[in-house]
């Protein structure tokens, strides 16, 4: 739900495929991941690694015009199923939620620096 508004919201699994190429283009050297807290009672979580796209699996963001007929593939993830919003320290963090930070960091070839666990501004994990 919204922090601000209260209204539900609709999220997508993690793109790191997408987020590689953005973090290639702009010259990232560190990333802020928002909303894991959102993850905490998923019993699966996914991560698009790849795309099929006319039967070849492209590791690679696909060019505009073949983006629509991209079909993502996924690694998945056991969730936690336990709150983070309490975590202030990487160990505070479910092995499992450590687990699934530090991959999406290697998916994307560039280190998270920040963990956003809830939306209040102590809410946060710094690396």
């Amino acid at each position: 739900y919204g922090a601000t508004t209260g209204r539900p919201r609709r999220c997508g699994w993690f793109d790191a495929v997408a987020v590689d190429y953005s973090c290639w283009i702009n010259g990232f050297t560190s990333l802020a991941l928002t909303k894991l807290d959102v993850l905490d009672t998923f019993e699966k979580i996914k991560v698009c690694t790849a795309y099929r796209v006319n039967g070849e699996v492209i590791t690679h963001l696909p060019e505009t015009a073949l983006q629509e007929i991209a079909q993502p593939i996924y690694e998945e993830f056991d969730g936690w199923m336990t709150p983070t919003t309490e975590a202030r320290k990487w160990e505070d963090l479910p092995e499992k939620a450590q687990a699934y930070c530090k991959r999406l960091g290697e998916l994307v070839g560039c280190p998270i620096k920040y963990i956003s666990v809830g939306p209040e501004r102590d809410q946060i994990i710094i690396l």
